[in-house]
């Protein structure tokens, strides 16, 4: 089995529980929750695969399908055993954005595109199918929000070309862009750092209650 290949599986087990966490968080039925795990496990990696006109993946090799299967499965059984939903969502989500994050840099390195394409494609595979699950869900896309999400992929993939510069073997330059992006969300949600806002101060906090407001529905 290849890096590239267990990265893959360990980023949709992440994306599936991810998913099924959101959905379960919306009191959804088992397929909604199925459903929804899905769509948020594969949807950035097939957005990744029409762009590079590659089959896509999880059509060709059912393995993806069972492991989604089998992810939401164990997500729904042990919900309980994974404490605070927002928090375990959280956890899960960061693993997953890096994991995709880097799958994709790969995914456009070995298609030969230019390392700005290989990390805009990085972070739309990280990003897209946390887009497709939010909007489900009824929620304003994360990547949408002031938070530190969709920057902290893009410095990951960025970070990935600079060390590819150092004598680090492409396992261990993986492991480090993959720790980037997640260091770089924890530290904003442990710090409160966004990005700075277009609106005025009472706009501003006047959108973030619609925002609280929309995702306690």
């Amino acid at each position: 089995m290849t890096l590239l290949l267990i990265i893959d599986f360990l980023g949709t087990i992440a994306f599936s529980v991810s998913g099924a966490l959101t959905a379960m968080k919306k009191r959804l039925d088992p397929f909604g929750i199925l459903i929804i795990a899905f769509v948020t496990a594969v949807g950035g990696g097939t957005l990744r695969d029409l762009l590079l006109g590659a089959h896509i993946t999880w059509m060709r090799d059912l393995t993806f399908v069972y492991v989604i299967g089998v992810a939401t499965l164990l997500a729904i059984i042990f919900r309980k055993k994974l404490g605070y939903v927002r928090r375990s969502l959280f956890l899960f989500d960061t693993i997953g954005i890096a994991l995709y994050t880097v799958l994709g840099v790969e995914k456009g390195i070995a298609a030969d595109l230019p390392p700005i394409i290989c990390v805009a494609l990085g972070t739309m595979t990280a990003c897209f199918g946390g887009v497709i699950r939010d909007i489900l869900c009824n929620e304003i896309p994360v990547i949408f929000r002031k938070n530190i999400y969709a920057t902290a992929c893009i410095l990951g993939g960025v970070s990935y070309f600079i060390l590819q510069k150092t004598p680090f073997s492409t396992e261990v330059i993986v492991v480090i862009a993959g720790s980037v992006v997640i260091s770089i969300r924890l530290l904003a949600v442990t710090f409160n750092l966004s990005l700075p806002s277009v609106y005025g101060k009472d706009n501003e906090i006047e959108t973030q209650k619609r925002i609280e407001n929309a995702n306690k529905e």
